[in-house]
């Protein structure tokens, strides 16, 4: 499994081609891009048409149509607001001219404030728990015949899940999940690639909480599923290079939509980013 940060940042930190027009690149794998490079290139663009001074604190965006790995991405930068405290920039993405993405980021000066938190679930420790690709080479192995396992856009990511589903025979459960994530190397101390990086993960199993209360996962053929949008809030410094623990529930779906909602804690205990993403989840063929 490759754990060289460098390669995940090859794709995540776009390249500047103007002022505010950047490019970004995809692995070639998957058949479409990921959602959560999109969503991280977008916050990578952003981030370098601002001040240092000025930190990102939310972001909410729109998947608007499937990314072709094998294309490059552009990203426009509109930067329609510099206020005192707070400054804003648009983002589009686009392939052949046509948008595949959209998302506004919102920046502000450093303050101090008012502060309280939810306390962090306590649930099993990292270190006690099976990694991603431990598991996945295990199924392989196990289920060669069935089903053919992997871990999708791992890369240097490690991701640590507090329990996990019978991808083959998924049965209906409540809808929360806890998964310990990780980056793999040392990413700097830019928080802006922190936050670069965080976007990234925080993609990942939002759907998939969504899921959870029917006899469904992200792997079932008989499932059309794919996100719709997705909101993120930084509420204080992190490192990524730190387990984080993701907790997600989702409290319903309707419409052929599900709804999910996440927090990123600290190891520590500390609530350092929030996530909100409605998505898709339409079965087909029954």
């Amino acid at each position: 499994m490759p754990t060289d940060i460098k390669k995940l940042l090859k794709y995540l930190e776009v390249e500047r081609i103007d002022k505010y027009l950047f490019i970004g690149r995809s692995p070639k794998r998957p058949p479409r891009i990921f959602g959560g490079q999109v969503l991280a290139q977008s916050l990578n663009a952003a981030v370098r048409t601002v001040a240092p001074e000025r930190i990102a604190h939310s972001l909410h965006a729109y998947f608007l149509r499937p990314g072709n790995p094998a294309k490059q991405v552009v990203y426009e930068v509109d930067p329609i607001r510099e206020g005192r405290s707070f400054t804003t920039r648009r983002v589009v993405a686009k392939q052949d001219g046509v948008a595949i993405f959209s998302t506004a980021v919102s920046f502000q000066v450093a303050e101090t404030g008012l502060s309280h938190q939810f306390e962090r679930p306590q649930v099993t420790p990292p270190e006690e728990l099976e990694p991603d690709h431990e598991f996945w080479a295990r199924m392989n192995k196990k289920h060669p015949d069935k089903l053919q396992f992997h871990a999708p856009q791992l890369l240097p990511i490690e991701r640590r899940p507090v329990q996990r589903r019978d991808y083959l025979n998924p049965q209906p459960t409540e809808p929360e999940q806890h998964i310990w994530f990780k980056v793999l190397g040392d990413p700097g101390d830019d928080h802006g690639i922190h936050q670069t990086l965080l976007a990234y993960m925080s993609d990942f199993a939002l759907l998939g909480t969504a899921l959870m209360p029917h006899p469904y996962t992200g792997m079932s053929k008989n499932l059309q599923s794919a996100s719709l949008d997705h909101a993120l809030w930084f509420h204080r410094p992190f490192r990524t290079d730190d387990y984080l623990l993701y907790s997600m529930d989702s409290p319903s779906a309707a419409g052929g939509r599900g709804f999910s909602r996440g927090s990123f804690y600290t190891r520590e205990g500390a609530l350092v980013a929030s996530t909100a993403q409605e998505s898709l989840i339409r079965p087909i063929g029954d």
